[in-house]
């Protein structure tokens, strides 16, 4: 059996923790093996936070540069950071809506976040070899709520059957187990939102 291995990175309260275990609960409810880790330094004062997911037969939850097969971006510097990990041709899903890591407003950046996008958009077909850049305002007013971002992305990386051999259906089940009931309904329509 492959290993699919995913980086998922943001900042601090963009929710790639919990997007990082709701993957990891569907690949073990499906039998899968998966090892993971995250690095969250200063995740809850808007610090980079960034976790490995490896589904399939593997003795460690690190991974080597040049070998992940998807980087699931919650913020665009924060995906750009992580390229070097990136196997050739492998699966960049990004949001689009820049948010100012400490490490950018420490040396007073006027950081944007197209100058990421457009970045990404011109290694595509080359480094990069499938790109899907969300548009995050737009899922921001049709859903209401900034706290779903993460499982508009990973909705996204489902549907494309980038997740190995993990569905939106597996996601929502775990969703279920691992989310408030009061929540559910919402982060069900931010799974089904973003198109491939």
């Amino acid at each position: 059996m492959s290993t699919t291995n995913i980086i998922l990175c943001g900042v601090g309260g963009q929710g790639t923790v919990l997007a990082s275990k709701l993957t990891a609960a569907a690949s073990m409810a499906k039998g899968l093996e998966v090892r993971s880790a995250e690095t969250i330094g200063m995740a809850q004062r808007g610090g980079s936070v960034m976790s490995y997911l490896r589904i399939g037969q593997t003795p460690t939850p690190l991974i080597r540069k040049g070998c992940v097969d998807l980087i699931i971006g919650f913020e665009p510097a924060e995906t750009v950071r992580m390229l070097p990990y990136l196997k050739k041709g492998g699966t960049v899903i990004t949001a689009d809506r820049a948010l100012m890591p400490v490490t950018a407003a420490l040396v007073g950046s006027d950081y944007q976040g197209e100058q990421m996008t457009s970045f990404l958009g011109s290694l595509e077909g080359d480094a990069i070899g499938k790109l899907v850049i969300v548009d995050t305002d737009a899922a921001l007013k049709d859903l209401g709520s900034p706290k779903v971002m993460n499982m508009v992305l990973l909705g996204a990386a489902a549907r494309g059957g980038f997740l190995g051999e993990v569905t939106i259906d597996d996601i929502r089940q775990a969703l279920v187990k691992k989310v408030k009931p009061q929540f559910h309904e919402l982060n069900f329509k931010a799974l089904e939102y973003a198109r491939v």
